[in-house]
């Protein structure tokens, strides 16, 4: 017997079953500290992985001091949260006092506020994604990588727009981004089960943006596409205590790539257009799926974060600069029809 959790917002409850009932899992500390972003960070800091500012808020007359604290401009977020909702870029004590009360609404949440962490584009070329993710399995402690996981550009404030395989960095580059990762696992805790890291790219060097307890969104399809490692059956048999068999080896850069690109439409009301442009989309070179469900509202926000994209496009390259090309065509047809050209009805069209 066993228990596993895909989802951020069941971490806690699967780690207080798994620990009633005696199972492999995250303990109930681990857990708490996993999605908790303040107290991780704290930890990071205390455990001497990383130091980054960050300072919680629970109301917007702490709006000053927190920003004294982390400097500008900073990212709030809330405390316990996934998806980059609610999650934006301020740069004064007006505007961080402003969103503050507009997140928080009549419902009383936690935020944090964390020093900006500022990407180095020369790490992976422009066009592409100033951060990367770490996909990994760990047991009894030990951390066994599966993949690396590169990323498009973030769309404005802070939302995803897919995964690239492999990722547009140098392996020395890669090697630190790994040796990092594996430090915050075992500062936080982390015995059993998938996490997903995401890590800045800075002229620093890499940089924790957090640490999450659970497969990545969407990762596990991306991987299996590119390397045939099954990281869903992986963490089940993690969960029930069998064998899991090491990664195979990453792919070198010239093996071909394969995306997803998260169709993330700007906030405000949609228009439905003829489904024929669904066609357009599948007809570019290098698209396999687009896999469309576009919100029943037509409406949508920014403070949905990733969770307000309304559809995927997966498909494959030959190298990082045809996919630089491709994206450049996907991006002048998305932003182009701004999000337009879609029908109501979800639909999958290969």
């Amino acid at each position: 017997m066993g228990v596993v959790t895909l989802s951020e917002h069941r971490l806690r409850l699967t780690a207080a079953v798994a620990a009633y009932c005696g199972l492999r899992f995250h303990s109930r500390e681990t857990a708490a500290v996993l999605t908790d972003k303040y107290r991780q960070r704290q930890i990071l800091l205390e455990s001497g992985v990383q130091g980054t500012g960050c300072a919680l808020v629970r109301h917007p007359d702490e709006a000053a001091s927190a920003l004294a604290l982390v400097g500008t401009p900073a990212v709030l977020k809330p405390r316990h949260g996934a998806g980059s909702v609610d999650t934006c870029l301020v740069a004064s004590v007006d505007e961080c006092r402003s969103r503050l009360a507009e997140f928080a609404g009549e419902v009383h949440r936690d935020f944090v506020l964390e020093e900006f962490l500022r990407g180095d584009p020369k790490q992976t070329g422009p066009g592409r994604g100033d951060y990367v993710s770490v996909e990994s399995l760990v047991v009894d402690g030990e951390s066994r990588t599966v993949a690396v996981t590169g990323k498009p550009p973030l769309v404005p404030p802070f939302r995803e727009t897919g995964h690239v395989l492999p990722a547009p960095v140098a392996p020395a580059l890669a090697a630190d981004v790994i040796r990092l990762e594996q430090a915050a696992i075992r500062a936080l805790g982390v015995r059993h089960g998938a996490t997903h890291t995401e890590v800045k790219l800075t002229a620093d060097g890499p940089k924790i943006i957090e640490v999450n307890g659970r497969l990545g969104g969407y990762v596990a399809e991306i991987v299996q596409r590119h390397t045939g490692y099954d990281m869903v059956a992986a963490a089940l048999r993690l969960a029930l205590g069998m064998p899991v068999t090491a990664p195979q080896p990453a792919p070198r850069l010239a093996d071909p790539v394969v995306f997803q690109y998260w169709l993330v439409p700007p906030g405000g009301p949609l228009k439905p257009g003829p489904p024929s442009l669904l066609e357009r989309l599948a007809e570019l070179p290098g698209i396999d799926l687009v896999d469309v469900s576009p919100p029943g509202t037509w409406h949508t926000d920014w403070r949905r974060g990733t969770t307000g994209a309304i559809g995927v496009i997966y498909g494959s390259a030959t190298d990082h600069a045809e996919l630089g090309q491709l994206q450049e065509r996907l991006d002048h047809f998305w932003r182009g029809t701004q999000a337009r050209a879609l029908t109501r009805a979800g639909r999958s069209v290969r």
